[in-house]
């Protein structure tokens, strides 16, 4: 086997103008090896069945590397050689066209299943040498937040929970059926820093839909962070636009998947493991909405 490696290392120069070649006269293929090779590599390194196995693949792929080197120097058209090549290699070599008169015709390729998609997802969910950081989720969250909302979320995180206030009509006709006047009335906006204070109820909608934080009908446990929030124009206004009014005090919570997002992608790495205040969690019965 040691002479068969030797002479497909031989073979790689020529065969490096024969790949440049294809690449330049032909469109639509894909060399490529597969995430399941890796896969075998590391169960070769404890299963010896599997190591020797693995072992007499690459003995077979260098013979069919000087097979297609042989076939391409004696006339063979770049296109069927390679064909055959990766027939021989087992799909190591994957065309993504067709071939036509020894040319390869570019067409789109065939995109994974769900199925498969699922079973290399359960794959590497088996390696142990895998050191993933942070939810997949992550990189696509961070494309679909306004810089605002990142204040919003670091607040979060490094104040706790933040006070909300519903205004509600009270008096003697709110016992039986009380009418909601204005929702959600928060200090957040201007305690993060937001440039732009009026859309801080969007914000929190786009965070609620991102998973990232909840609505809880709990009132925090501190009553005094309420007063400066029912001091607030918009609230005073509020309870002042019906004869008889009341608050409803609420609160706003980070998920414990928005608190991972804030430590893996928000904050300095040296800050990620420091002690922040807490958040609930929506228990049964909880509003995870912010109606």
């Amino acid at each position: 086997m040691a002479n068969g490696l030797a002479k497909g290392a031989e073979a790689l120069p020529g065969l490096t103008r024969v790949a440049a070649s294809a690449a330049w006269h032909t469109t639509g293929w894909s060399v490529r090896t597969s995430a399941r090779a890796w896969v075998r590599v590391g169960r070769a390194v404890t299963d010896r069945e599997e190591a020797a196995a693995l072992a007499h693949d690459a003995g077979e792929a260098v013979s069919v590397v000087g097979e297609l080197a042989r076939s391409v120097s004696s006339g063979t058209p770049v296109g069927k050689a390679l064909v055959a090549a990766g027939e021989a290699l087992g799909g190591l070599v994957e065309p993504v066209g067709d071939v036509v008169g020894g040319q390869v015709v570019a067409s789109r390729e065939r995109e994974p299943s769900l199925r498969e998609r699922g079973q290399e997802l359960l794959t590497r969910s088996r390696d142990v040498w895998r050191d993933d950081t942070g939810h997949p989720a992550f990189a696509r969250i961070l494309d679909e937040l306004a810089p605002d909302e990142g204040r919003i979320l670091l607040l979060l995180l490094s104040t706790g929970p933040q006070p909300s206030v519903d205004v509600r009509t009270g008096g003697p006709s709110g016992v039986m059926s009380s009418r909601l006047i204005a929702s959600g009335l928060t200090m957040i906006g201007a305690r993060a820093g937001c440039r732009h204070v009026e859309q801080v109820p969007s914000y929190l909608n786009n965070l609620f839909r991102l998973g990232l934080v909840w609505f809880s009908r709990d009132p925090l446990r501190d009553p005094m962070a309420y007063q400066v929030v029912e001091a607030q124009p918009d609230v005073l206004a509020a309870l002042h636009s019906v004869r008889f009014a009341k608050v409803v005090r609420r609160s706003i919570h980070l998920t414990p998947f928005g608190a991972d997002f804030c430590r893996t992608c928000l904050v300095e790495e040296t800050a990620a493991d420091a002690v922040y205040p807490g958040h609930d969690t929506p228990g049964e019965g909880e509003s995870l909405s912010p109606g």
